[in-house]
Formats: C-alpha cells, structure tokens, sequence
C-alpha cells in the first residue's frame, strides 16, 4: 500500500488511510518521537485534525510505502526519517487499544493478525459479571 504525504492532508487522512489495510491496527500522532520498545505519553498526542504540514518537522512530501512484512518499528522509523512525522502504532484488543512497545519487532500482517484473533474470543465469549481479584 502506499499513503500519499502532503502537507495539505489531515492526520486523520492518513490514519483512515491506513486502518482500511489494517483494521485491527491503528497509527497516532504525537508531538516527539519515542525509542524503539518503549511507549508515547498521551500527553504529547496530536489532535488529527491538524494537517501534516502543521505538525511536521521536516518540509518533505512524498509516497510512503507500507507492506505486509514491514515491521512496526520500521513504520514508525520511516515515518520520522522520511516525513518528519512521530507515530505510535496501536493494536486492538477487545475494547482497548495497546501500544505495541513489546512488539514492534512484529510484523504488520502479524500484529493485524494477533488482534483479529483476539477479538474473536473476546467476540465469543459469554458475556458475564468480572471482578477484580487481587
């Protein structure tokens, strides 16, 4: 798949963009870069309603590509290099969304994939009481 990276386009363009590949899988924002493995504060979370332009922090424009084997940290990375853009990738896990900070060695197509078996148990489970045990 390739996103088309304009300083014109909403961070939400590129998010929706990439969630219809992988709808398990989402990307946010964030105002500064973090390491490989480790997790973004939400208190540096970009708003995505801002344009690329707005937030970048380089001037580039270009195609990025995305495939199947590309790995999470490589996403992440290639987003910083090559558009100026800080970017955590999410996984869906019944009705939250995680950080992959453990698994950014993984795959897209492997993490897409975990979290659509996940929410299949989830989605076949009986619902029923929870509590909390310590």
């Amino acid at each position: 798949m390739e996103i088309i990276i304009n300083k014109n386009e909403k961070l939400k363009d590129i998010q929706q963009q990439f969630q219809e590949h992988y709808p398990f899988l989402k990307i946010e924002f964030y105002k500064k870069a973090h390491e490989e493995g480790q997790g973004s504060a939400p208190k540096t979370h970009l708003d995505n309603n801002l344009t690329i332009g707005e937030v970048q922090k380089t001037n580039k424009e270009g195609l990025l590509h995305i495939r199947a084997i590309t790995k999470v940290a490589e996403l992440e990375n290639d987003l910083v290099e090559q558009f100026g853009l800080s970017a955590q990738v999410f996984r869906k896990s019944g009705n939250v969304w995680l950080q992959t900070t453990k698994t950014d060695d993984w795959t897209l197509a492997e993490q897409n994939a975990a979290a659509a078996e996940m929410n299949e148990d989830v989605a076949a489970d009986e619902p029923g009481d929870y509590q909390e045990h310590e």
